[in-house]
């Protein structure tokens, strides 16, 4: 069974530090990191993948912060993923391999951290959405949330989720949501493995931040060395592997008509190999 619900009053709100899209609000120790737009369902421009590495950085090292939650504005999307019109815009292989040579560093500095992060999802968690919660410390739920990684519709791979999702939910559960799009309710995603608590809606924020204040009191010291040992991040030579493999998915063509009908809100028609 799970801990009791601590609903001890969160510290108040300090003043709020913007990078990008990306919202940090101070509660005590612990930054409240919000991707902000929630107008387009907070899906993640490429200005984004440069943004949250700085954004990490600054956490760390101009604020007093000793725990981070990761969470989405608004009621309806943790976030939809990637923004597909902004990747189209995309046309060269440099532009590609940069984009996804910044895509991977972020999740990096993400997933090593020294600060403990721990996502809040508040409903959708799909493709880059769904990876960012792989690259976190625990995953806290709505009710509500949904996980899923659909890149295949678009003729592509989640980069960094085929290399983290296997450790986390295991290969074949890896394999069925890359594969199929199979998408993961709240319950579902916490049997698999991806999701530690799942909680009431309106009870996310306030259990999520209780939660990381707790972590926060503890060692940071300690935090950031078992970070370490249990993270292991991934080798770089699978980094690399992953950018010039995905480099090259995106110029194919299944990727040149998955993104048109995905623009075009219909099924793409790819072509059988």
């Amino acid at each position: 069974m799970p801990d009791p619900i601590d609903m001890t009053p969160q510290a108040p709100a300090g003043p709020a530090h913007r990078i990008g899209m990306l919202t940090l609000v101070p509660h005590g120790d612990v930054v409240l990191l919000q991707m902000d737009r929630p107008d387009k369902h907070n899906s993640l421009t490429t200005q984004f993948w440069v943004d949250l590495p700085q954004a990490l950085s600054y956490i760390e090292h101009e604020s007093a912060a000793r725990a981070i939650v990761l969470t989405g504005a608004g009621d309806r999307a943790f976030s939809g993923g990637g923004d597909i019109a902004g990747f189209a815009a995309l046309t060269t292989l440099e532009q590609r391999r940069a984009y996804q040579t910044q895509a991977m560093h972020a999740f990096a500095a993400l997933e090593q951290c020294p600060l403990p992060v721990v996502a809040a999802v508040n409903g959708w968690a799909l493709g880059g959405g769904c990876e960012l919660t792989l690259a976190c410390d625990i995953v806290i739920a709505s009710e509500r949330a949904t996980f899923g990684l659909p890149e295949s519709s678009l003729g592509l791979v989640p980069g960094f989720g085929v290399l983290r999702a296997p450790h986390v939910i295991g290969r074949q559960m890896t394999k069925l949501m890359v594969m199929a799009g199979e998408r993961l309710s709240a319950d579902e995603a916490l049997a698999a493995g991806l999701v530690q608590r799942v909680v009431k809606h309106e009870q996310l924020l306030p259990v999520t931040l209780q939660l990381a204040a707790r972590i926060a009191a503890n060692s940071s010291l300690a935090h950031a060395v078992g970070k370490q040992l249990i993270g292991r991040g991934i080798d770089r030579a699978e980094f690399d592997y992953s950018i010039e493999a995905l480099t090259l998915l995106q110029c194919a063509d299944d990727a040149r008509e998955g993104i048109q009908a995905f623009l075009e809100k219909r099924k793409p028609r790819f072509r059988r190999r």
